[in-house]
């Protein structure tokens, strides 16, 4: 009989060798990128608005395994897409955890939540299929390829880590990008929503509401050479969209102009808790705003990466926790007969239909005890805190006063399976995103406040 050992694909042998070789040295970090753009036809932000037409730039799935001595490798990845849910979610996971020798409770992927770029969600789209309507969600063949492809440069970047020595953190206020997308009247429900393009003059006459105006920048550094850069900024990033042009918007142009700054330096994005936030006030959709929005963002970048404080860190100073949590079904979604009649019905339009097989998968998920995995990542004073779904900010403002004297970071749009989570409150107010497709009860606002208070706790 054979050695089975003997069969190990040597690539794979290399990059296990290489995390083995990290353990042994404190801290290591290797940055990845993958291209993850659509091609023309495929269908955009869930089949709600136009296929590609044209490629306006490229999208990217991008990120970092760092490697403390002792511990399994940790994989931090923000994909330009609108979102994963559901088991598109799961397999983006597994697929990294395979690749870099680790556990999928320690990898954490994130979308960047543009809107003219596709999603990825392999329940819903069984159930699309089985009524004739496969590959209208999302490309499924070119989002398979797409998570391999990724999976592929994570494996190869373990070939060339780089020493960690010290850590960095920085925070700027990014001026005129982001205002409260839900603007409350006086009886305390919602008066206006104010969408990434707005063209209500009264709404964006509003002042800009309840948000977290700080983008912060979290950077690797061996000795005074910076390895890698990490941001959090909490908005829906896009400026327009639904005309066809895949883009990675706003987000993906500061991203640029800060990765050249810094002579190639890796630069990963992450999306905050940004599900009630936009650039409303101050877009009304046209198409030049988006270049005036980049730069506001990169302008914030850069002042964050002025301020940013160094100290040193060790593999002891690095840490991963992992909360489970039951996300609570929203009542009106236990009773399955009105979705499955509506993803039945052939007269109606797509649009409803995938909202149908969206509801029934998230239902049955639910029904079946999934847990959602909330994380943690400690590096000395920074704590980065891994979050589902469309999430409103109020969550993240909560989270920095949790933990008071640490810099505390988020990333939400992870597993969007829910769609947006509002706070226990913004249930009874109105507006679109509780009343029409968030897909979880108002108490969910327990079952996070609660898990990131465990997450968080010295």
């Amino acid at each position: 009989m054979k050695n089975r050992r003997n069969l190990f694909p040597p690539i794979v042998a290399l990059a296990f060798l290489s995390v083995a070789t990290a353990f042994a040295a404190g801290v290591r970090i290797a940055a990845f990128q993958a291209d993850v753009t659509p091609p023309i036809g495929s269908p955009l932000c869930h089949g709600n608005v136009s296929n590609v037409v044209t490629i306006v730039d490229p999208l990217t799935a991008r990120g970092v395994v760092l490697l403390a001595a002792g511990q399994k490798p940790i994989v931090l990845c923000a994909v330009d897409w609108v979102a994963n849910s559901n088991s598109g979610y799961d397999e983006w996971r597994k697929a990294l955890a395979k690749a870099t020798g680790t556990t999928v409770e320690r990898v954490a992927v994130h979308t960047v939540h543009q809107h003219d770029t596709p999603g990825c969600d392999f329940c819903t789209e069984e159930l699309l299929a089985a009524h004739g309507l496969t590959n209208k969600f999302f490309n499924v063949p070119f989002a398979r390829e797409a998570i391999s492809r990724t999976a592929q440069a994570a494996r190869e970047a373990l070939r060339q880590t780089k020493t960690v020595t010290h850590v960095g953190i920085g925070q700027a206020k990014v001026e005129q990008f982001a205002s409260s997308r839900r603007v409350l009247g006086p009886d305390g429900k919602v008066k206006y929503v104010r969408s990434s393009a707005c063209r209500i003059p009264a709404a964006r006459a509003e002042p800009e509401g309840v948000i977290d105006p700080m983008v912060r920048v979290l950077s690797f550094w061996d000795g005074d050479q910076p390895r890698a850069v990490l941001s959090y900024y909490a908005t829906h990033p896009q400026s327009y969209y639904g005309r066809g042009g895949v883009s990675a918007d706003t987000v993906g142009i500061a991203r640029a102009r800060r990765e050249a700054a810094l002579a190639g330096v890796p630069h990963i994005h992450f999306d905050g808790a940004g599900g009630n936030v936009t650039a409303g006030k101050y877009s009304d959709g046209a198409p030049e705003n988006r270049p005036v929005l980049a730069q506001r963002l990169a302008r914030g970048m850069e002042e964050a990466w002025k301020a940013t404080r160094k100290s040193p860190l060790s593999a002891a100073d690095v840490e991963w926790r992992v909360k489970p949590v039951a996300l609570p079904l929203r009542a009106e979604l236990s009773d399955e007969a009105p979705a499955l009649k509506m993803l039945a019905d052939t007269k109606a339009g797509f649009r409803d239909r995938a909202r149908a097989a969206r509801q029934l998968a998230w239902a049955r998920r639910c029904k079946a005890d999934h847990r959602i995995d909330l994380s943690c990542l400690r590096v000395g004073i920074v704590r980065v805190l891994h979050m589902p779904g469309e999430l409103f900010v109020e969550y993240q403002l909560a989270a920095q006063k949790m933990l008071p004297g640490a810099a505390v970071c988020m990333a939400a749009y992870g597993d969007d399976g829910c769609g947006y989570i509002g706070t226990e409150i913004a249930y009874s107010q109105g507006g679109y995103e509780t009343t029409k497709v968030s897909q979880v009860a108002p108490h969910v606002e327990k079952v996070l406040m609660d898990g990131m208070r465990v997450l968080l706790q010295r």
